[in-house]
């Protein structure tokens, strides 16, 4: 798995415009997966970051199961970018392993699926709920999590639909299955993240090992 960190120019007006919309964001990323014109990305998730305050800033946090074709994106916009750590090499049979315990964060789309509509969750409780059966599936436990910010992300996929989708953030321990098949699930969750809406930035799931 690939990890990169960038740091979006304020001044540049692309930039600008991708930090105020989710789906330009997304497009933006786009060209550095698509391994050309004629063929569609590869599978990538993106967040963006908060400030200590919990205001958005112009970082945003990239992953990948590949490396990311980033001078595309230096081309097209030579100012789009103060700064970028590209492509950190994350082993992720060393990172996860069989009952070990990790502070993690995860900005996601809780929702419920009642009368074959997918509803969002707004009450603190459910949120946390969901993130429990999130693990349940995807081989972890949640040892303690606190919801930060909880809004309404609105976005115009293909310049005309509005699309509204409810963004929580969860920081917290969590505990790695002890079993081989929760292990794995695990790793595949790093990789494919967790919940809908992942191309407005949300589901991506990051882990830092407990010391001690």
């Amino acid at each position: 798995m690939y990890l990169s960190r960038l740091r979006l120019n304020p001044a540049d007006p692309n930039a600008r415009r991708d930090l105020a919309d989710a789906y330009q964001m997304h497009r933006t990323l786009a060209r550095v997966y698509a391994p050309d014109a004629e063929h569609p990305p590869l599978r990538f998730l993106w967040r963006q970051e908060r400030s200590a305050d919990g205001w958005p800033d112009g970082t945003v946090l990239v992953q990948a199961a590949h490396a990311g074709r980033w001078r595309a994106l230096e081309e097209t916009w030579p100012d789009y970018l103060q700064s970028i750590e590209a492509d950190k090499r994350v082993d992720l049979t060393t990172l996860v392993r069989p009952g070990r315990r990790y502070r993690f964060r995860l900005q996601a789309n809780p929702t419920l699926t009642r009368d074959g509509k997918r509803h969002g969750l707004v009450q603190e409780e459910a949120q946390l709920d969901w993130l429990g059966r999130q693990g349940q599936r995807h081989g972890f436990e949640v040892v303690a999590a606190v919801r930060g910010a909880s809004e309404r992300v609105n976005a115009r996929h293909k310049g005309q639909q509005r699309i509204v989708v409810q963004s929580v953030t969860f920081d917290g321990v969590m505990q790695a299955g002890a079993g081989d098949a929760e292990v794995e699930a695990l790793r595949l969750a790093l990789l494919q993240g967790l919940g809908h809406a992942k191309s407005l930035g949300l589901g991506l799931l990051s882990l830092a090992p407990v010391s001690g």
